[in-house]
């Protein structure tokens, strides 16, 4: 039965709340309640579960192929169950993670009860995934009826059912733009409404090892009033010279060359203009501004653009680009006609899109050429989401309290960039970059 309390606040206090209030559109209510949860975590009056085998378990929601939980895996957490409603995609996911149980289907089918029948007796300490948010926008066009707004709701049901010790939620780096702080609001808030408070940062992976520059939004926190451990930088402008995309293409021609060899012929440019204009395309280059078409392709292989009435934002991604082989790739795309590689007159195959990834080698793929390619467009790198594994076993072990006062909500996208692993590790571009 619940408990009626009372609660005496100072002249002081009421101001702090009144303040809060403003900032969160909640009620005197709400806001006590989340006070109150705050107390209880800075207080470790919530303690952490714990396994008798001594395993971290997860769950991963929205798991795609299961880079994220490849990741995860390869930091020393223990996956107990991928949900996906793409089948293909569960298919990779089991054939890669065969001790852990799927769901394949709509998450709105996952009842409690299936739920808890999939995990056993496990306790989970994190629920992962990369549901859209969207939806979840705290004022102006933030729809109530937005079907991907039903989808994160059936993140934090989950979350609500499990009760992790930590939630991490991947997505867009638009997620923490501008325009989209009402949805970071949104997001921060319906989690706090069960107790857990979330930080967004904005990392990208090369800074963890993965021979690619993709950025992703990231929302990691705990019920346990734990600071979180963000991950270390180590690659890249920060530390270490970034892995490239050479390095992992040397890596691929040791594996197997029968399998290698058929995948290398499936990425071949069938359209004989395609093919010669390629050729003329240098490494780490591509052509997107008229002078690199006059740079590159001779008279008679013009694109036939009408350079002077282009909307640049129809053609905003660069046409017949070559990687290079002494950088970081482009963030990976779910399309097999992305890139050319760095020194053949080729596509680079799904394999060789999966290393760039960081996807070992001997990650398996189900489904045609086209259903790889989403697959490993969408994953999330699994050497990004091994730092974010580590980064969660040192906040657990380190047990170190946070204040009640956390981040103020309105400067969460300007504590989301601060954060040193969300610099721009490019410099300035030039037009022909």
């Amino acid at each position: 039965m619940a408990k009626k309390i009372q609660v005496v606040f100072t002249d002081e206090q009421w101001d702090v709340i009144d303040t809060l209030r403003g900032r969160m559109g909640e009620s005197d209510a709400d806001l006590v309640r989340n006070i109150a949860i705050a107390w209880m975590s800075e207080k470790s009056m919530i303690k952490p579960r714990g396994n008798s085998d001594g395993k971290f378990y997860f769950v991963d929601l929205f798991s795609g192929a299961g880079g994220l939980s490849k990741g995860l895996e390869m930091a020393g957490l223990t996956c107990a169950l991928g949900v996906d409603f793409d089948k293909t995609a569960i298919r990779t996911f089991k054939r890669n993670h065969p001790q852990s149980e799927v769901f394949a289907g709509d998450i709105f089918k996952l009842t409690e009860e299936k739920l808890k029948e999939l995990i056993g007796d496990k306790k989970i300490r994190l629920v992962a995934g990369g549901p859209p948010c969207q939806g979840m926008s705290t004022v102006g066009k933030g729809d109530p009826n937005d079907p991907r707004n039903f989808l994160f709701k059936e993140f934090v049901r989950v979350v609500g059912v499990l009760k992790p010790d930590y939630v991490l939620l991947e997505n867009v780096t638009g997620m923490v733009g501008r325009k989209n702080q009402n949805i970071v609001d949104g997001i921060i808030k319906e989690f706090g409404r069960y107790g857990y408070r979330l930080e967004p940062k904005v990392l990208t992976s090369s800074q963890y090892g993965v021979p690619e520059r993709r950025k992703r939004t990231i929302f990691l926190g705990n019920r346990l009033g734990y600071v979180v451990k963000w991950p270390e930088q180590k690659f890249d402008w920060n530390g270490l010279p970034a892995r490239t995309v050479g390095e992992v293409l040397r890596d691929l021609s040791t594996i197997d060359g029968e399998t290698y060899n058929h995948d290398v012929e499936s990425a071949g440019i069938t359209n004989e203009t395609e093919l010669a204009r390629i050729k003329h395309v240098p490494e780490g280059r591509g052509i997107r501004y008229e002078e690199d078409e006059e740079a590159y392709l001779p008279k008679e292989l013009k694109l036939g653009v009408d350079w002077k009435t282009m909307n640049e934002s129809r053609f905003r991604q660069t046409k017949y680009q070559r990687l290079d082989r002494r950088e970081p790739s482009p963030t990976i795309m779910t399309g097999k006609y992305s890139y050319y590689h760095p020194t053949e007159n080729r596509f680079i195959t799904a394999r060789e899109a999966a290393a760039i990834q960081s996807f070992p080698n001997e990650f398996v793929f189900e489904g045609t050429i086209s259903q790889q390619w989403r697959q490993i467009g969408n994953a999330v790198p699994p050497l990004m989401a091994k730092a974010l594994g580590e980064a969660i076993l040192n906040t657990d072990e380190e047990k170190t309290n946070s204040k009640v006062s956390d981040i103020p909500i309105d400067n969460v996208r300007k504590h989301a960039f601060n954060y040193k692993g969300s610099g721009n590790p490019f410099g300035k571009k030039s037009k022909k970059d």
